[in-house]
């Protein structure tokens, strides 16, 4: 009885148990359906996302697999630009957890930038994706998780900084936040600097940071000083023609560029142009020299009285009246002998030396950011005249410095570059004037920084040379006179020329210790001098007082009446 009670119970053991097995092979089946269902979800949001997410849209510009954007730095490696990844603060309005209230409030303790109603309206924007801050310190990042809210996140991103602020703002440009080049060399450099095979190598610039930060300040110094509604110079390489510093200021940072007006962010020294002035008269000296009109040094021009043309009058500021030879006319900065001298080169000649040095078409440098210059349109008698001494023809502060190495360095005209060159490698350049007139510049800029208006501008044992100019700014179709364009063109060491320095104001106002003058030898000249004296060791030239331009056939020809002051006259 036993036995067959039993049979019939091991009999519904086994069907349960094949049924037990069944169903659980039918769950897990069911089980992994929904796990690869999930994944496929999950992927296909995950693939979605960084398809079409606003947030992905600005961060796709530079992949995660792609080595980030080139670094720039200066002609000794200082970084200038660079690319880093740096936390951004986000928030998913569309997934808010919490109160936005609460949230709102909580966030606008922690980040003060915004009001607490700001970020209330961000909360309850609707939106899939706000950035509540970029370039955040980790420490704000670990406060802002604190709060809990699950529709905050953290990303890390790349970011260019520009780690010295201000310096070379105009040089470098800026990029915007999505990734795209504005201006300056960014902008021109913009494809070799997201080229992946160069990636990782940083670009060079001519730029020097060092000579660059004291061409900043001296400037900053002297528009501050002469209350100028602006200053712009530069340094350049007078063989090489490399840019080793070019400040316009006031500036801006192109870590926050949006926050910069327009006179902030535009180069003064490569967009605007200027009539400026007596600078000029050292281009007349090297073009009459070159062509003959000045066969010596002792050859005499009338400035006894100011020059009348048609309806025009030549005058000095400070009238000799005498006849004057060129190294006088430099020295003294006579308009009346310059234009006597640019009446016997006649237009022709004059208009062919300007387009030597390229005064009729926009400088030759790699910014996108360049002025043409205003050549006139008819050249009458006058026009010729004026000119030679920087009146009636406007080019770039850039254009001047280029003028001065070709007329310093032998004779050979090369465009200015921001671009590194290598040692020995330079361009062929073209030549503008003969070795000997070189020579001869040579001394008659060293003669008008010894003797004449120049002397403010010496820094003792650089064996600097050059020469000032002061321009009235064109206004109502005439000149407001008291509106001056204040400039310097210097070279050092004049001996063995390395670097043309240029400083220009913009409206200078005298001051007690300039007598009222806000003319070049009392307001630029200095920023020279200090400039010369600062940057001159930092490139590997050393004050020498034993050493200097031989000037002894000139100086005899020099002759200074008692109690003149050259300082005081352009």
């Amino acid at each position: 009885m036993s036995a067959v009670i039993a049979t019939p119970a091991r009999v519904r053991l086994a069907g349960q148990r094949q049924q037990t097995i069944a169903t659980a092979h039918f769950r897990l089946m069911v089980v992994m359906l929904l796990f690869m269902g999930v994944t496929i979800v999950i992927a296909g949001r995950l693939a979605w996302l960084s398809l079409f997410e606003e947030r992905l849209v600005r961060s796709s510009a530079v992949s995660g697999l792609i080595p980030a954007r080139a670094d720039i730095v200066d002609r000794n490696g200082v970084p200038l630009a660079r690319t880093f990844d740096a936390w951004s603060i986000a928030i998913h309005p569309n997934k808010l957890v919490g109160n936005p209230r609460e949230v709102a409030a909580k966030l606008a303790a922690l980040m003060p930038e915004k009001s607490e109603a700001q970020y209330l309206a961000i909360l309850t924007s609707g939106r899939k994706f706000a950035y509540l801050k970029q370039r955040a310190m980790p420490e704000l990042v670990k406060a802002v998780n604190a709060i809990g809210e699950p529709g905050i996140e953290f990303q890390r991103e790349p970011e260019r900084l520009y780690p010295q602020q201000t310096l070379a703002a105009h040089v470098l440009g800026w990029i915007k936040e999505d990734g795209s080049a504005v201006s300056g060399m960014e902008r021109t450099l913009d494809a070799r600097l997201n080229d992946p095979s160069g990636r990782g190598s940083p670009v060079a610039l001519s730029i020097d940071a060092r000579v660059q930060a004291a061409l900043e300040t001296e400037l900053n110094t002297a528009m501050v000083k002469h209350s100028a509604i602006g200053a712009t110079g530069l340094v350049l390489d007078a063989d090489s023609g490399e840019v080793l510093a070019l400040a316009s200021l006031p500036s801006f940072n192109p870590n926050a560029a949006g926050k910069g007006t327009i006179a902030d962010l535009t180069n003064k020294a490569t967009l605007n142009v200027y009539e400026l002035g007596s600078t000029f008269k050292m281009i007349t000296a090297a073009n009459a020299i070159e062509s003959g009109v000045v066969t010596s040094m002792t050859k005499r021009y009338d400035a006894r009285a100011p020059l009348r043309v048609g309806r025009f009058t030549i005058k000095d500021d400070h009238p000799l009246k005498r006849y004057v030879n060129l190294p006088e006319i430099l020295v003294h900065s006579s308009n009346i002998g310059t234009a006597r001298i640019a009446d016997e080169l006649g237009p022709v000649r004059t208009q062919a030396f300007f387009k030597k040095l390229g005064f009729d078409t926009a400088s030759q440098i790699e910014l996108g950011a360049k002025g043409r210059p205003l050549w006139p349109t008819f050249w009458a008698r006058t026009t010729t005249m004026t000119v030679a001494y920087g009146h009636g023809i406007a080019v770039t502060p850039l254009h001047l410095a280029s003028a001065y190495a070709a007329l310093v360095n032998g004779g050979v005209f090369r465009p200015a570059t921001l671009m590194k060159r290598e040692p020995g490698k330079l361009p062929a350049g073209r030549r503008v004037i003969s070795e000997s007139t070189s020579a001869r510049m040579r001394q008659l800029m060293r003669l008008v920084v010894i003797k004449g208006t120049g002397r403010k501008a010496d820094a003792p044992g650089f064996r600097l040379g050059g020469k000032t100019g002061t321009a009235e700014k064109p206004r109502d179709g005439g000149y407001a006179k008291h509106s001056l364009v204040s400039t310097f063109a210097g070279v050092f060491p004049m001996d063995n020329p390395r670097y043309v320095v240029i400083a220009m104001l913009d409206e200078p106002k005298g001051t007690a210790d300039t007598f009222g003058f806000a003319t070049a030898a009392w307001t630029t000249g200095p920023v020279i001098s200090r400039l010369v004296a600062r940057i001159g060791p930092l490139l590997g030239v050393m004050p020498d007082e034993r050493r200097d331009v031989d000037e002894s056939e000139l100086l005899p020809l020099i002759w200074e009446p008692k109690g003149a002051d050259p300082n005081a006259v352009e």
